[in-house]
């Protein structure tokens, strides 16, 4: 009876610490963005027939809306960063679904998912420098934004070092 008890107190520990240890919003943060991709990036997008030029275009769309967040950033008009944000959010949550989607050729697949890495690490330190810029209020999403970009990162990479990257050749 007395190990059942001390089991049970101890799994109530450690919901507990897992609980307080989860980031809480602050009270005064700015609600996120929503992650809307605009039509004519849906429709530019649905026109990309090959993998490649799907991801290549993804990471175009996605630059242009860091730029214009950029070109807000001195203007002062936080509420048209946030959006472009959230349309960059959005793109990026986008072309990872698709290429983890698509498997029909793998090596191809691989190559892409190599290619959306590489061309999120160029948005790091741009965000980083957005963040800097953003007054207090609004630093809790760039935050956010910044770990589920190297989330993204991390996934990309993850079919690259899994079942999938290894070649096998038969003896």
């Amino acid at each position: 009876m007395a190990l059942q008890s001390t089991f049970v107190l101890l799994f109530l520990f450690s919901i507990a610490y897992t609980a307080n240890a989860q980031v809480q919003m602050p009270p005064d943060a700015a609600p996120p963005p929503l992650k809307i991709i605009s039509k004519a990036e849906k429709e530019q997008l649905a026109a990309a027939r090959e993998v490649k030029e799907r991801t290549k275009l993804s990471l175009v769309l996605m630059d242009a809306r860091v730029k214009v967040a950029e070109q807000y950033l001195p203007q002062e008009q936080y509420e048209m960063v946030f959006r472009e944000l959230g349309g960059f959010h959005a793109l990026v949550i986008d072309a990872l679904e698709y290429l983890a989607k698509s498997d029909t050729n793998r090596d191809k697949v691989l190559d892409n998912f190599k290619r959306f890495e590489i061309g999120l690490r160029t948005f790091t330190l741009r965000l980083e420098l957005i963040h800097r810029e953003m007054p207090p209020q609004r630093e809790y999403y760039l935050r956010i934004l910044m770990r589920e970009i190297r989330d993204a990162r991390a996934k990309a990479m993850e079919p690259l070092f899994g079942e999938i990257g290894t070649k096998h050749t038969s003896p």
